[in-house]
Order: structure tokens, then C-alpha cells, then sequence
């Protein structure tokens, strides 16, 4: 794993806003397996810091949005705790520049993979949760998801995208948009279109267009289910 000096701790510790009392664990969750020296990689912290994740924010949803609908909560939820949102943590911290790999990966770029980034922020969680608890790795999370727990980005999504993000996060298909119907004339159309989403009833939307028809049909499908007004 990598080895910092005590200067390079105390810059660490004041980008991520926490210090390690186990190095080893901070060590190991910036350590990719490329690393020539193979004392342990982030892999088994990144497994449990998506877990520890998914369950910081979908607690902070559950008790700052008592009015939202499990649709919504699950939308938001999905979209606070998948890849991109962690590599944006990451970057903000500037994980990138610690981040431990082999020479090659590194010549590569590798460290400035968003993915990398990401599994990265979610092994800093997990070993948070290990060095000193539940309360300690909330904190970290909460900090650290601050801009995107403070805006409304998912509930303003347009309804395909949140309709879709909705159906992923339940490991449902991606819903399935079909042309059902073309009215008016040939410089004035108008188009029908139904949404099915697996295991529910279709929805139709009518509209000057098919991109228009389709939100229009994701947004009764929405309103229909009692997932979004």
C-alpha cells in the first residue's frame, strides 16, 4: 500500500475533513490493485462503502423529505449514490492526486478514471465506518454529498429521465417507448406514444412530437402509479 509521511496525513486529513486513527485503513482504501506493493487494495472497503453509502443517504432522504413518495425517495436515492455522484465527491476532495497505482496505470491516467474516483470515495467511507463507526462515516458522507443533498436535481429531472432512474433503481428494464398513433396533418402532426415499464400497466402521452409525446407518457405513467405529481 501506499506510505505517506506525517505531512502528508495532516493534508489528507484536512481535504477529507477526518482523521484516521488506523492509517492502515486510509492506506488500503487509497491502494488500486496495480499497486506493485500488494499488501491490500480497495476493493473489500469499496464493497462495503457502497453499502454503508446507500444507507447514510437514503436515511438522510427518509427524515428531511417526509412528504415525498417512496418513487421519489428511490429517484433521488438513485441518483445520489451511483458512480458519477461519488467520482464528483471524489474530485472535490482531489483523490485523484493520492490515489496509489502502478507506474503503468498511472502513465495511463488511470487516476484520473471517474470510475477509479469513484470506487475510491466509496472505500474512504467504508474505512471511516471501520476506523470509528457509523456516526463518524455519516458525517463523512454528509459533508461530502452536502451540494447534491442541498439541491432539488432529481425532483426537477424531466419525467423519462426520472422514470428511468425510478425502473433502474428497482433492477426493473429500461421502460419501453412505442409509437401507437399519428394524427393531423402531414405539417402538424400529431404523435400518440405508450410507456410500458415492466410488471405495470402502460401509459399513452400525445404530443407535436415523439420526444414530446414520451415525456408526456412517462409524466402520466409518473402521476398514474403515485410516483410523482
Amino acid at each position: 500500500m501506499v506510505r505517506f509521511t506525517a505531512a502528508h496525513y495532516d493534508e489528507i486529513a484536512s481535504r477529507l475533513g477526518y482523521r484516521f486513527k488506523d492509517q492502515a485503513l486510509l492506506c488500503r482504501a487509497l491502494t488500486h490493485a496495480s499497486s506493485r506493493v500488494k499488501r491490500g487494495d480497495y476493493e473489500r472497503l469499496e464493497f462495503l462503502g457502497d453499502r454503508v453509502l446507500a444507507l447514510i443517504i437514503a436515511e438522510h432522504l427518509f427524515k428531511a423529505h417526509p412528504s415525498d413518495s417512496e418513487g421519489l425517495l428511490s429517484a433521488q436515492h438513485s441518483a445520489l449514490v451511483r458512480g458519477d455522484a461519488c467520482a464528483a465527491a471524489g474530485l472535490a476532495l482531489g483523490l485523484e492526486t493520492i490515489i496509489e497505482l502502478g507506474e503503468s496505470e498511472r502513465s495511463k491516467g488511470l487516476h484520473r478514471n471517474t470510475t477509479v474516483i469513484g470506487d475510491v470515495m466509496e472505500a474512504l467511507i467504508g474505512g471511516v465506518y471501520l476506523d470509528d463507526g457509523l456516526e463518524a462515516a455519516r458525517a463523512f458522507v454528509l459533508r461530502s454529498w452536502h451540494g447534491p443533498l442541498s439541491a432539488t436535481e432529481a425532483a426537477e429531472k424531466d419525467a423519462k429521465t426520472f422514470l428511468q432512474e425510478w425502473a433502474l433503481a428497482r433492477a426493473l428494464p429500461i421502460p419501453a417507448y412505442n409509437t401507437i398513433g399519428r394524427d393531423g396533418p402531414e405539417h402538424e402532426p400529431v404523435f400518440e406514444v405508450s410507456v410500458a415499464v415492466s410488471g405495470r400497466e402502460p401509459a399513452q402521452g400525445c404530443g407535436k412530437s415523439k420526444r414530446v409525446a414520451e415525456q408526456q407518457a412517462a409524466r402520466e405513467f409518473l402521476r398514474r402509479e403515485g410516483i410523482r405529481p
